[in-house]
């Protein structure tokens, strides 16, 4: 069982900046593919970033490419999620997952992560 809980969340205008946290509590983190999601409301949970358990390889959706940055540190069981020029369609609860099996590919669906935080408000104002 793997918990996480995500922080950093809060108000900020367009153009700001704001860095969630997910801190993870399993002893074997450093081996988990991470991945952010986002919901907004009335809308499905839709792939942000996510990270390779060795913090090399990272994916984007299109919407944040450029804006956002996944990084992860293994030694404090903790990934992140840097996001510049917030823009008010960001506006969204976002959620860090972590997948059942380790050492898994790039896994960019919700169905194939299986812990999920319990969510961070972001909201950016225009």
């Amino acid at each position: 069982q793997v918990q996480l809980v995500e922080s950093g969340g809060g108000l900020v205008q367009a153009g700001g900046s704001l860095r969630l946290s997910c801190a993870a509590s399993a002893r074997t983190f450093s081996s988990y593919t991470m991945a952010w999601f986002r919901q907004a409301p009335g809308k499905e949970r839709d792939i942000v970033a996510v990270i390779s358990w060795t913090g090399t390889n990272t994916y984007y959706a299109d919407s944040v490419k450029g804006r956002f940055t996944v990084s992860r540190d293994n030694a404090k069981n903790t990934v992140y999620l840097q996001m510049n020029s917030l823009k008010p369609e960001d506006t969204a609860v976002y959620y860090c997952a972590a997948p059942k099996l380790s050492y898994t590919t790039m896994l960019v669906k919700a169905t194939h992560y299986d812990y999920w935080g319990q969510g961070t408000q972001v909201t950016v104002s225009s």
